[in-house]
């Protein structure tokens, strides 16, 4: 799988970000917009996913038809604020088997800090989407990573709603083969590794603990 960047110009997907980049926009709606969003981005994220045939019965005859190729695919939120993208996500893969990776990253340092890792037994030749609103700093995405290739799945994707160009340089150069999905690219990181203009911080806006 090639090291590309997908920057999704779907005119619903842009508009629906806009909306979330408002400071007005209410936790509710925030909230809503990620679970919607994440559903549009889920179409781009998952198109180049192999296929196999197999044979069914419709109501008029049998036929060969194409469905997902291997285990189902494994989402995986980033804890805190990668939990705002699953719904979405679930509900187009409502048989998506769910692991959970908990960092944070130290506001000292702006280093991550893994906490908590939580998948089923085996993630060996599964298809695995990553899921994190931010890609900042880009920190706690390659160790995210990082832990996930140790188990050894298939493919790992990567899916975020705002990029910084820091955030995307840090993560190609640690995982060259794992590509980026993303609604927008913003201008820089501020001194605090806040993405600019971003959307503010969007795991206190999910949750409203702003």
């Amino acid at each position: 799988m090639k090291n590309i960047l997908h920057l999704i110009r779907h005119p619903v997907v842009q508009h629906k970000l806009s909306l979330m980049r408002k400071k007005t926009t209410s936790v509710t709606e925030f909230r809503a917009l990620v679970s919607e969003v994440a559903m549009l981005m889920a179409y781009e994220v998952t198109r180049d996913l192999p296929l196999t045939q197999e044979t069914i019965i419709t109501p008029m005859e049998r036929m060969r038809a194409p469905v997902l190729k291997g285990e189902k695919i494994v989402l995986v939120p980033i804890l805190r604020a990668g939990m705002g993208l699953l719904d979405g996500m679930l509900r187009i893969f409502p048989s998506a088997k769910v692991a959970h990776i908990g960092i944070y990253r130290d506001h000292r340092t702006l280093e991550p800090v893994e906490y908590y890792f939580k998948a089923s037994k085996t993630l060996r030749g599964r298809d695995l989407i990553l899921l994190d609103p931010m890609l900042a700093t880009g920190n706690s995405a390659v160790v995210a990573v990082d832990r996930l290739k140790g188990a050894k799945a298939r493919s790992i994707r990567f899916m975020c709603l705002v990029a910084a160009p820091e955030g995307v340089r840090t993560f190609q150069k640690s995982h060259p083969d794992v590509p980026i999905y993303t609604a927008a690219v913003d201008r820089k990181l501020n001194s605090r590794g806040y993405i600019l203009p971003g959307l503010g911080d969007a795991g206190d806006r999910i949750f409203g603990t702003l």
